[in-house]
C-alpha cells in the first residue's frame, strides 16, 4: 500500500445480499480451504528481494497445483513481470484476485504485502475443487510501491471485451494486522454487500474502515476502467500510528495469525460466492 497522510472512518454495511433480485445460503457456497498450517508456512517464505518473491511466489502457486496454467505478464517500465495463475471455468466471465509481490526496503515486507500475494495460491487452492461457471485470474503485481506500474499495465492492455466479461475485482493489501477491513469508499457496493453477508453466514468480522487519501492501491487502476473492485485490507488508526508499515516493524511478528486465517476463511468463501451471484454492473463509489 502506498503510503500518504490517512484520514479514517469506520463504515457499517447492511448484511443483506440481494443481487439480481437472488438470494442466497451460505451452505450453497462450495470451497475448501487450506489448513492453517499451510497458510501460516506461505507467509513465512517471505525471504529475499522482490525478484526472489516473484519466484518464490511461483514455486507457492505450482505446490497449489497451478503449474499447467502458471504464466508470467512482461511489464513495461518494470523489471519484474506480473504473475499470473488461471483456473478455467466454463464461461468467458472472469473474477481477478489480486496482490502485490512487492515492497519497500524498509521492513521485511510481510504485512505490506507479501501477506496478501502469499495468501494467492491457498485462494486458488480453496476453490479449484469445484467446476466453476468464472474464470479465476490469481494476479501478484510488480512494483505496487512504485505507482502500480504491474496493475496499471495489466488493467490497460485489457480489450474491451475482456473489460466487459470481468465482473470482479477483488484486491488484497496489508492483512494480519487484525480482523479484516474492506475499503468502503473505493469499493463497489454490490462486492461490499456480497462479502458482508458471508461474513455473517460464517460468523467472521468484518468492517468498514476508509483509508481516505492513502494514495493509491492495486484495484484502483480496474475501477477506473468501470470494473467493480474491492479492497480488503487490515488497517485501523491504531496501527497505522504504530508506524508498521514502511519501516523497520513491518515484520512476521508484526501479525496476528489468527486474525490472518480468518481473513482467507472469509476470502475462500467469498470469492466462491461471486462465482454463483448473477452479474450486476457495478455500483461504483462516487469518486476514486
Amino acid at each position: 500500500m502506498r503510503r500518504a497522510e490517512m484520514r479514517w472512518r469506520a463504515v457499517e454495511f447492511l448484511l443483506l445480499i440481494i443481487i439480481g433480485g437472488v438470494t442466497l445460503c451460505a451452505q450453497q457456497v462450495r470451497y475448501n480451504p487450506v489448513p492453517p498450517q499451510i497458510v501460516e508456512d506461505r507467509v513465512g517464505k517471505f525471504a529475499g528481494d522482490d525478484r526472489q518473491r516473484e519466484s518464490t511466489l511461483q514455486q507457492l502457486f505450482t505446490e497449489a497445483g497451478c503449474a499447467q496454467h502458471l504464466s508470467e505478464q512482461p511489464v513495461k517500465g518494470s523489471k519484474l513481470p506480473n504473475l499470473m495463475c488461471v483456473l478455467p471455468g466454463n464461461s468467458d466471465q472472469t473474477i481477478i484476485v489480486g496482490a502485490h509481490f512487492d515492497h519497500v526496503a524498509a521492513g521485511d515486507g510481510v504485512v505490506d504485502n507479501w501477506s496478501g500475494a502469499s495468501l494467492l495460491p491457498s485462494l486458488y487452492e480453496a476453490v479449484k475443487t469445484e467446476p466453476r461457471t468464472h474464470t479465476y485470474i490469481f494476479i501478484g503485481f510488480t512494483d505496487e510501491e512504485k505507482g502500480e506500474i504491474g496493475s496499471r499495465y495489466y488493467a490497460k492492455q485489457m480489450t474491451d471485451q475482456q473489460v466487459s466479461t470481468t465482473d470482479a475485482m477483488v484486491n488484497l493489501d496489508t492483512l494480519g494486522l487484525g480482523p479484516t477491513k474492506v475499503w468502503a469508499s473505493h469499493s463497489d457496493k454490490n462486492l461490499i454487500n456480497a462479502l458482508g453477508y458471508i461474513a455473517q453466514k460464517l460468523n467472521l468480522p468484518v468492517q468498514g474502515i476508509n483509508v481516505e487519501q492513502v494514495g493509491s492501491t492495486d484495484s484502483e487502476q480496474f475501477a477506473a476502467r468501470k470494473i467493480p473492485s474491492i479492497t480488503i485490507h487490515s488497517l485501523t488508526q491504531e496501527t497505522w500510528n504504530a508506524r508498521i508499515l514502511h519501516g523497520p516493524k513491518d515484520k512476521l511478528s508484526a501479525m496476528r495469525f489468527d486474525d490472518y486465517y480468518q481473513t482467507y476463511r472469509l476470502l475462500a468463501a467469498y470469492i466462491a460466492l461471486l462465482d454463483q451471484v448473477p452479474r450486476p454492473r457495478p455500483q461504483s463509489p462516487k469518486s476514486h
